[in-house]
């Protein structure tokens, strides 16, 4: 850093809130490349941005495979650059309240972003009103890959119990899901429902049908999940939900003698690297709905 003398605290002392911004998505990204097209700006200019803020504050990053890292230097700044950030926002809401001072993308997958998800996301916006969050409805396995990518701050994944690399929130069972007084169950081949091919279940569900040497078949391949729902609802097939997730509409097969077990799964919450004071708000607020005794229970019924 700069000594301290007479002559440069005459000198005006103002930090540039561009080049924090370009350093807070550099640390996120652990790229130049990768922050410069989060940013809209090339890698020249990036590159220049950072040098400028190393100039004032010392080494920032160092150059390491696979990418860089913050040096104890950075990881100074680094905390510093989030609250300037944060505060300016702010300003700038007080001054444009119909500008959102800053973006929070979220990923859940389609059955996660009903239910408890939006009593979440209603309470985050009575309390952040100049925050705007832009949610993403795929596969688990797309969203968990846009948070190590960069383009989602944070996801609700369905992951394999055993398996996954998220902060896990809770552990359900996937049971079998149909029509209130159905028979469809009964049928067979037993008609199954699945949503998509990427389907984090899918895999789940065909090893279990295999094993248990019930005859099957699948129905509605590649429907959205109200297909599904609908075909399920009309008594056409069955289907696979966590517990939490199924449509009060709907009914569990509980305990089905010939219907096979299926494994539980674990609801994880992925957060990207450094992320933003308005990101990090959401998921407390996501991993205390999902972390908190459940009172409520969706209905089961006849085996």
């Amino acid at each position: 850093m700069l000594p301290i003398t007479i002559d440069n605290l005459r000198v005006p002392r103002n930090v540039d809130i561009t080049l924090l911004r370009t350093f807070l998505a550099v640390t996120e990204h652990a790229s130049m490349t990768a922050a410069g097209k989060a940013l809209n700006l090339t890698q020249s200019a990036v590159s220049q941005h950072i040098g400028r803020l190393e100039t004032l504050a010392g080494a920032l990053f160092i150059r390491d495979r696979p990418g860089l890292r913050l040096t104890a230097v950075g990881e100074r700044v680094l905390a510093k650059a989030h609250r300037i950030v944060e505060l300016d926002d702010e300003f700038w809401l007080e001054l444009h309240p119909q500008v959102p001072a800053a973006v929070v993308r979220l990923g859940a997958p389609y059955d996660l972003a009903q239910g408890r998800l939006t009593e979440v996301l209603r309470a985050y916006a009575l309390d952040h009103p100049g925050v705007e969050v832009d949610l993403v409805c795929a596969s688990s396995s797309s969203l968990a890959r846009a948070v190590t990518e960069g383009q989602l701050d944070l996801a609700l994944v369905e992951e394999v119990d055993d398996t996954g690399k998220g902060e896990c929130l809770a552990v359900e069972r996937l049971e079998w899901v149909g029509a209130r007084h159905g028979t469809a169950h009964a049928r067979r081949p037993l008609p199954v429902s699945m949503v998509e091919e990427n389907c984090v279940f899918r895999p789940a569900v065909l090893a279990a049908l295999r094993r248990s040497g019930l005859s099957w078949r699948t129905s509605f391949e590649g429907g959205s999940i109200d297909a599904t729902r609908a075909a399920v609802r009309a008594d056409l097939a069955v289907t696979a939900w966590l517990t939490s997730t199924v449509p009060r509409d709907l009914e569990i097969l509980v305990d089905h003698p010939i219907l096979p077990r299926l494994p539980p799964f674990a609801i994880g919450l992925h957060v990207a690297r450094s992320p933003a004071p308005a990101a990090l708000a959401l998921a407390g607020r996501v991993r205390a709905a999902w972390t908190q005794v459940d009172d409520g229970a969706p209905a089961t019924g006849h085996s």
